[in-house]
């Protein structure tokens, strides 16, 4: 492992695929580094991938990628224990290629990814961990690993190593992440034949729903749920911050029973076969939790780097974004013969700021703080607008002003009006 590389990427995720490819697709000399057994056998969960994202790395990317279903709905819901209140979109137009969102099962796609980066001319090694980055007058010149004799120098190393990116914060470069910026997500995998599928869920072939949720399956914390169809495959899972299962005493595990128990669920994944289950950190920290993403010889992309908008619940087409962003800058500096220093890299800030990456996270930054400290978003608001829209539609012989009367008590008792007119502000001012 002697050999000079213009660029080390520490990971095969989304935002290192990205990475690799471009970088290799450029002219660099790229070596990739994976501690999984093959690029995505640590994700073994389902995923939405956004067309638009890919589409810049790879134009032809429908081709021959593992794409599961095209999503032509999707479903919010606000839970209690028993009901939802919620709101549909479903349109023709998502239905019209080129297609704008897919479910994707994660194994599949990132080893279909790293193909593409190695068939460009990356060079991957699998069950590999990079240890420490080598470091000499402040510089990063390479890395190195647990293998024999294993470490291997280059010009810059872009760290796409996830949301708890040891290397990184080993390194000095960024915090311990603290446990409020992060979410523990659990998932599972439910197999149901096809026709199954499409029966539930009103689609065609190849057509797919997904569901967000929030509420009080998050059990009183700070997450939410979610439900996607793939071919012949339900994924569904959960997410809280890490934070709020220590102080809840709560098990990610309990949090996905409860969930998958729920009146709304049971019967959607009723008769199916679980094959897979998978935990994940997912940084939830937004903008004000994004730390130094580069300098001399290192940069960072990917949830490495909290670039995540937990709102829109985006994550995978950030982090390709950001890899692809990491490459762009080298490879220019490259072709102008100019160094891998911190100046120089700062052109991958200037890049990021001026993207929707940047954009949308700065927009949101409030959000994460106002969820945090207000966790009846998750409990009260979800448990007064079932009883409110259960006492509208139940015909009872009680008049509609009545009602309405009642409902407004309801709201001003559980809240007070300065409560409820503070929450709404806070959240106005989170996401205008």
């Amino acid at each position: 492992m002697a050999e000079q590389f213009d660029v080390i990427v520490v990971g095969a995720g989304m935002a290192g695929n990205a990475a690799a490819y471009t970088l290799a697709k450029g002219g660099l000399k790229v070596l990739q580094i994976e501690r999984g057994e093959t690029p995505g056998s640590k994700n073994v969960q389902g995923a939405i991938l956004y067309a638009d994202a890919i589409e810049k790395i790879i134009p032809d990317f429908r081709d021959d990628a593992p794409l599961e279903r095209h999503l032509i709905e999707q479903r919010v819901w606000v839970m209690d224990d028993t009901s939802y209140v919620g709101t549909h979109y479903r349109s023709e137009e998502f239905n019209k290629p080129p297609y704008n969102r897919y479910t994707i099962i994660r194994v599949h796609f990132d080893q279909w990814f790293n193909k593409k980066a190695r068939e460009a001319g990356a060079l991957t090694i699998c069950e590999t961990t990079v240890t420490e980055l080598l470091i000499e007058e402040g510089k990063v010149v390479g890395v190195r690993t647990d293998r024999q004799g294993g470490e291997v120098r280059a010009d810059a190393v872009i760290l796409a190593d996830g949301a708890n990116s040891r290397l990184a914060v080993k390194a000095g470069f960024q915090p311990e992440i603290k446990p409020e910026n992060v979410a523990l997500a659990v998932k599972e995998i439910h197999f149901l034949p096809q026709e199954v599928i499409e029966s539930r869920f009103n689609i065609g072939e190849e057509e797919g729903v997904a569901i967000e949720m929030a509420g009080t399956i998050s059990a009183g914390m700070m997450g939410t749920g979610f439900l996607y169809t793939n071919k012949e495959s339900i994924t569904l899972g959960v997410g809280c911050m890490i934070s709020d299962f220590k102080e809840q005493k709560v098990t990610p595990y309990d949090l996905l029973d409860r969930m998958k128990a729920h009146p709304s669920i049971a019967p959607l994944i009723a008769g199916s076969e679980m094959k897979e289950y998978a935990a994940h950190l997912i940084p939830e920290g937004g903008y004000n939790a994004i730390p130094q993403v580069y300098g001399d010889g290192w940069m960072i992309a990917g949830d490495a780097g909290q670039f995540v908008n937990g709102l829109h619940r985006e994550g995978s087409n950030l982090a390709m974004t950001t890899g692809m962003l990491a490459a762009q800058t080298l490879i220019e500096l490259k072709a102008a013969n100019k160094p891998f220093t911190a100046a120089n890299l700062a052109a991958y800030k200037a890049k990021l700021d001026d993207s929707f990456v940047m954009k949308d996270l700065k927009k949101y930054r409030r959000l994460p703080e106002v969820f945090h400290h207000n966790k009846h978003f998750f409990t009260l608001y979800p448990e007064l607008l079932s009883k409110a829209a259960q006492t509208l539609i139940r015909v009872d012989g009680v008049d509609k002003k009545t009602k309405e009367k009642e409902i407004r008590k309801s709201f001003i008792a559980s809240r007070s009006i300065f409560g409820l007119i503070g929450d709404a502000f806070k959240f106005w001012r989170a996401v205008e």
